[in-house]
């Protein structure tokens, strides 16, 4: 079970770590004056939701989806930066409330959902915790910043039934739902290769210092990874290419593509045996599948991805979408319209049907796998054998200890 200790009171947990646990933003909740703000929707028929991390992503999801939804309230917001809670409170209204430590978003009994969209690392923990808490959640991609991590995730969504949306709305996104049904009715024939258009892995962070800015919680910002100074490359926009907050390119987008090449090829709930880095003079991985499909993820030129079977081949992109030869498969084919809508409005019909959404989290931590399997693979510059089964790596215990990471004091899963 996940705690930072979760028993002990906000005082004791603000006196150990600063005033951490307030940088990250949590959604806004319905509260008696939200209620009389929109009388002609009924009290039971709305969800409140609380919004934890308001940066640009947290900014745009209120913005298209919650910003006046009358079904869907945002109540409150939490962020560890005074400026991005002042702007989410901007875009909800009057009505909203804003909160340092996401816990208090948590506390709250007029919240029934929570909408996470904070830096990798924090994840795990915030998820954890909202389930924990009885919340639903949706949480951005890439989903864990572990393996083990992802694990975890699954565990307390199951165990404390909670509807779980990661934000891979590609799964909500009528070309991409397109292209892997023609894959899987085997329009394509038997696909034996998928290219996939994804590269660039995160580093170690050896930044020097700066000046931390005035209403930001810095202590709180970096909670349970290895702590580095400030900078201005980490906060707000860069901290992705730096390996204790992010996977990188590999994770950010392979989220998004390595998740569609795996639903394409029937193996949402499974995933590779073999991972292999770049062989001499070539710039992609290849991830072998147990009835020798190749995944072949990198800088390979093209878009979106790729499917490559013995009757043709089939592009695919947001709002792009080319099948090879062109009357292989019934039209007309999608632009890919309304995508985002359609991601958030499956998380809500999921709430109220309480059945999985598109991007459950399970699947979620599939594809993530994969990712950081092709991770730990560029970083150790050697192949890794995996058991997709019991999720395990095979006969390499250097490999397996990147599996998770240790968190920093007080904080663990």
């Amino acid at each position: 079970m996940a705690n930072l200790s979760r028993r002990g009171s906000r005082r004791q947990f603000l006196g150990t770590v600063g005033r951490g646990a307030a940088a990250l933003t949590v959604p806004a909740i319905v509260r008696s004056g939200a209620i009389a703000a929109v009388e002609s929707t009924a009290a039971n028929d709305r969800v409140g939701v609380g919004h934890i991390g308001i940066g640009s992503m947290g900014r745009g999801h209120l913005r298209r989806h919650y910003a006046g939804n009358k079904t869907q309230m945002s109540i409150a917001v939490c962020d560890v930066d005074a400026k991005n809670r002042a702007r989410g409170v901007s875009r909800v209204g009057p009505h909203c409330d804003q909160y340092a430590d996401y816990r208090e978003i948590l506390d709250r009994k007029d919240i029934d959902a929570v909408v996470v969209a904070v830096p990798d690392h924090w994840h795990a923990l915030i998820a954890i915790h909202a389930c924990e808490a009885g919340k639903d959640v949706y949480c951005e991609k890439p989903l864990s910043l572990t393996v083990v991590q992802a694990h975890k995730m699954v565990e307390a969504a199951r165990r404390y039934g909670r509807v779980f949306q990661t934000g891979s709305q590609q799964r909500s996104s009528e070309e991409f739902q397109a292209a892997c049904a023609l894959v899987q009715q085997g329009y394509l024939g038997h696909v034996h290769t998928v290219n996939v258009n994804v590269s660039g892995t995160s580093h170690p962070c050896h930044l020097p210092a700066e000046k931390v800015p005035v209403g930001l919680d810095w202590e709180t910002w970096i909670g349970p990874a290895p702590w580095k100074p400030f900078s201005s490359r980490l906060h707000p926009w860069h901290w992705r290419s730096f390996r204790e907050f992010s996977g990188g390119n590999m994770t950010d987008w392979g989220a998004h593509h390595l998740d569609v090449a795996q639903w394409g090829l029937g193996r949402s709930y499974s995933g590779p045996v073999e991972v292999h880095p770049p062989a001499a003079g070539e710039n992609f991985l290849r991830f072998v599948y147990d009835d020798g499909v190749v995944v072949r993820c990198g800088a390979l030129g093209g878009r979106g991805i790729e499917f490559i079977g013995t009757r043709g081949s089939l592009k695919v992109d947001r709002g792009f979408f080319e099948i090879t030869p062109a009357d292989l498969a019934p039209g007309p084919h999608p632009d890919g319209r309304g995508r985002l809508q359609r991601h958030h409005e499956n998380w809500w019909q999921a709430l109220e049907t309480r059945g999985r959404p598109a991007a459950d989290v399970e699947i979620a931590a599939r594809s993530v796998t994969v990712c950081h399997l092709g991770n730990i693979a560029l970083w150790l510059g050697r192949s890794i054998q995996w058991d997709p089964t019991n999720e395990k790596i095979v006969g390499d215990e250097a490999a397996s200890r990147w599996l998770d990471r240790p968190l920093r004091a007080p904080y663990h899963i």
